[in-house]
């Protein structure tokens, strides 16, 4: 009787790396290979993985439909938070990673692996993310990280491997950048990227039109949305997946969604990368201009802050922890009453508003009208500035000399003793 073989469930995207780990872990490890390609919306390029996984060497290949579930539990809740790391990274890679990671674990239960093994280089975060994802769901299971491991150095030795093993490649190595793509965006790292000096080729772009060859008329979107989720678009129901597909669609066509970032990444070293969001892109900025009308402004400011933790916290891929239940409780409270309609105009790489209404709208014409209203008295105001400025006033009236290095523009010096206090 054969004795069967320890199992290693592998995140299988068909590409380059993936592509290549299934023979060396074979080779190195003698483990049979359970592949696994998560569909987070990447289209055409799932086609042919299930043929080229077992031919690779694969004992199996599940190809795991998550889409809605990729929208509803991990881009929804990010969206709703207002999340965005570093001013621009809509973090479509960062929360894609927890999702394909809890389903590499089920499986690996399922078949009774021993140890989950993903693609992810040494330098980047997907490393960091995905095993954290891991760590939190199953700490017992091994974790192979063949880029921290193997004697290869870099993609072009890579490339070198899959044709010393005859593996086909959808890159060479003169159209070898890193790309990862989902529903909701497609980045773009390495080759001429790496020279923050060099300009984005627009012929890299995959999804979205170079802004200035958008249509010369505009587009006009409608997005309804009812606790802070989007439910209707042109006041067509989707499913969420077909949601952000649409959004997707008249954002590229428009231009819409395209950042060229450099990024801290949390390994601590500074990389460069495009993304293209069009379809994110639209939904957060009309989240935001509902926000505007509907939150006051304590929850407001405070939210804004908790939107820069959440944002690090997907980033660094601490998903599956009480930290994030706890701000996605506090965010779902702030979102009981941003219900509404949003109408947006797309036009050559822009976004702007034309139009926002809902049922708790805190916008109120006859408080805010410069016109004469019987709302609001004028003369109000001055106690409120008394006592708003009070500290101010305060401290002017103690230390005169400090008012006047201001008004002069002259360097404060350092304050005397108050009158009163001396010893």
């Amino acid at each position: 009787m054969t004795e069967q073989k320890p199992k290693v469930v592998l995140a299988y995207s068909g590409g380059l790396d993936t592509s290549i780990i299934i023979p060396w872990l074979k080779e190195h490890y003698g483990y049979d290979v359970i592949a696994m390609s998560a569909d987070v919306g990447q289209g055409e390029e799932l086609a042919p993985l299930k043929e080229k996984a077992i031919k690779t060497g694969a004992a199996k290949l599940y190809i795991e439909d998550l889409r809605d579930e990729f929208v509803t539990d991990y881009i929804y809740p990010t969206m709703k938070a207002g999340a965005v790391y570093e001013g621009k990274y809509l973090l479509g890679t960062s929360f894609a990673r927890p999702l394909i990671a809890r389903r590499l674990v089920e499986i690996a239960r399922r078949e009774g692996a021993v140890a989950i093994a993903h693609g992810a280089t040494g330098k980047g975060n997907d490393q960091v993310r995905f095993e954290a994802a891991v760590k939190a769901l199953a700490p017992d299971l091994k974790i192979i990280a063949p880029w921290r491991e193997w004697d290869i150095k870099s993609r072009e030795q890579e490339v070198d491997y899959a044709e010393a093993h005859d593996i086909p490649l959808p890159v060479t190595k003169e159209t070898n950048y890193s790309m990862d793509r989902n529903l909701w965006h497609l980045s773009h790292e390495g080759m001429d990227l790496e020279d923050p000096a060099n300009e984005p080729k627009s012929s890299m772009l995959l999804i979205c039109t170079p802004p200035e060859q958008a249509p010369d008329e505009p587009t006009y979107l409608e997005i309804e949305f009812e606790q802070g989720i989007p439910v209707k678009v042109d006041g067509q129901t989707f499913s969420p997946a077909e949601l952000i597909n649409y959004l997707n669609e008249k954002g590229a066509a428009n231009g819409v969604g395209v950042e060229d970032m450099v990024e801290n990444r949390l390994v601590g070293m500074k990389s460069r990368g495009v993304y293209e969001t069009p379809g994110g892109t639209i939904l957060y900025y009309a989240h935001q201009k509902l926000e505007e009308l509907c939150l006051d402004r304590l929850t407001l400011h405070y939210k804004e802050g908790v939107a820069l933790r959440y944002a690090e916290l997907v980033y660094d891929g601490i998903w599956f922890t009480p930290l994030r239940e706890a701000l996605d409780a506090f965010v779902d409270a702030t979102q009981k009453t941003v219900t509404g309609t949003v109408r947006l105009k797309l036009y050559k790489g822009n976004i702007s508003a034309a139009g926002t209404t809902s049922p708790y709208s805190l916008y109120s014409q006859d408080f805010a009208t410069f016109d004469e209203d019987d709302v609001y008295d004028q003369a109000d105001a001055g106690g409120f500035i008394n006592i708003f400025a009070l500290p101010m006033r305060v401290r002017a009236q103690l230390f005169p000399e400090e008012a006047a290095a201001r008004l002069t523009g002259s360097e404060p010096k350092p304050v005397a003793v108050a009158p009163g206090f001396e010893d």
